[in-house]
């Protein structure tokens, strides 16, 4: 044992026998100090350190230190799971004195100093609407649980959503020549800056929260329910249901509900910014920015690793549940399967297989709509939409043209001109950053944020600070 080693002595009655003690034997017979060693590695050593009077000493004066002690007071902590004998005698509470080390006079050899190594460049702050690559804290900064964090200092303070706020308008738009009946509502500034909010899914639907994201002072809001859902009817409904058809309605949407704007901005997350994009390529001179939110594209590979292999091998129970519906022979195509039994006759087949569909995905995201807040009734209407017309969508992989529509050069040459934002969560399984990625590397003039500690949803909240400070940025442009 080291001289500067500390010296723990036993309580009373764990005193360790004498080395020469024939009856010293602990591998075989545990006595008594052998308990009193397992007891002690059990102790949780807490208290406050007391100071020594000694403690103001200074050793370059030739005071002296050696007796300079820290003084804790070790309390007995359960351990779970000992056996009777090793908790039987209670170990009584002890001051352990552990006496402060000596200062070394040990010189360490001379080493040649390397040339100093230059401190990272802080990481960029969004403080602008130039492009480039942002992060909300540190460049690859990773997550810490709460235990963890609490030693590193707070996180930076993050926003919440706008407060709470009714429509001053709302209604129902009329398509198709009564096929669909579109519901829509107006909220903020009356004639202030136009924005139109598209939801996810498809057949997601909207809530009151999606009015928030927008400062209600300068933000003419406009907030609507695509074909089939929400308050839109017929609900769930397929016919002349298409990215098209929807494109189509959001500019009628625009003339006769918004006040014909020349420009407005666009938001959307999830399949919200799908359906962004494609409005946008459509009608560049329609739209003045876009605020987007995990990127997704309807490429072959990112329905596959959604819907078929890649996120099972990060929830593979919720994946078993989702999988297991379908027969062995049909699993080769898990949405091809899916679409069959969501559009068959069978209602009970009909219903089982939206709620398999619908929790896959709530297992890996938040629902839009909390579950709790929803009848019975209301959440298998529910169910029935998301799954209906989003299964309907991807087994016809988005009505496109071609795999790489929306980033096709072609495409994205259309949009290069217009202020873009962005937003991604780094560990998103539902739409992951590949897809934002290469959007940014086809847009590079696009402001591109990763969020170093959230998933898929908006309302983590860094994606939601994210998302609000690209919203107030845009309110000048």
């Amino acid at each position: 044992m080291s001289q500067d080693a500390p010296t723990f002595s036993a309580p009373a009655g764990f005193e360790s026998p004498p080395e020469n003690d024939p009856g010293n034997n602990n591998s075989q017979a545990p006595g008594a100090f052998t308990r009193f060693r397992k007891r002690l590695s059990t102790l949780s050593v807490t208290g406050t350190r007391k100071k020594h009077p000694q403690e103001d000493s200074d050793p370059a004066n030739g005071e002296s230190v050696d007796e300079q002690p820290y003084v804790y007071t070790a309390t007995p902590a359960a351990a779970a799971g000992e056996d009777e004998e090793a908790q039987a005698p209670a170990v009584p509470s002890k001051d352990i004195t552990v006496p402060k080390r000596k200062a070394s006079t040990r010189k360490s050899p001379t080493v040649p100093l390397a040339a100093p190594v230059p401190a990272p460049a802080p990481a960029p702050t969004p403080a602008t609407t130039t492009g480039g690559t942002h992060y909300l804290n540190e460049p690859h900064m990773p997550s810490y649980s709460p235990s963890t964090r609490s030693l590193l200092g707070p996180k930076p303070s993050l926003r919440e959503l706008y407060p709470s706020l009714e429509p001053y308008a709302s209604g129902t738009l009329s398509v198709e020549g009564g096929l669909h009946s579109i519901y829509w509502e107006l909220s903020g500034k009356k004639g202030g800056k136009p924005v139109v909010f598209l939801h996810g899914g498809p057949g997601g639907g909207t809530s009151g929260d999606d009015r928030r994201w927008f400062d209600p002072e300068t933000y003419q809001i406009l907030v609507f329910d695509q074909r089939g859902a929400g308050r839109s009817t017929p609900s769930a409904s397929l016919e002349k249901n298409t990215t098209w058809s929807l494109i189509e309605d959001i500019e009628q949407l625009r003339v006769y509900v918004a006040g014909a704007p020349e420009k407005w901005h666009v938001f959307g997350g999830s399949w919200g910014s799908t359906l962004a994009l494609a409005y946008a390529q459509t009608h560049p001179e329609r739209v003045s920015a876009l605020i987007l939110r995990g990127i997704f594209t309807l490429r072959r590979s990112e329905l596959e690793f959604f819907y078929q292999e890649g996120a099972s091998h990060l929830f593979p129970d919720l994946f078993a549940r989702y999988r297991d519906l379908i027969p062995e022979a049909e699993r080769g195509d898990l949405i091809g399967a899916y679409h069959r039994r969501l559009t068959g006759d069978d209602e009970g087949v009909m219903l089982e297989a939206a709620k398999r569909w619908s929790q896959w995905e709530d297992g890996t995201c938040k629902l839009y709509v909390p579950i709790e807040s929803l009848s019975k009734g209301d959440l298998d209407k529910r169910y029935l939409e998301f799954a209906r017309i989003e299964c309907h969508y991807f087994q016809n992989r988005g009505f496109f043209e071609s795999d790489d529509y929306l980033l096709s050069p072609a495409q994205l040459s259309k949009i290069a001109h217009i202020p873009t934002t962005i937003v991604q969560g780094r560990y998103d399984v539902v739409c992951p950053a590949k897809s934002s990625w290469d959007l940014h590397v086809g847009l590079p003039e696009a402001r591109y944020v990763v969020i170093p500690d959230a998933g898929h949803s908006a309302k983590e909240p860094g994606i939601r600070d994210a998302l609000l400070k690209a919203c107030d940025e845009y309110r000048g442009v």
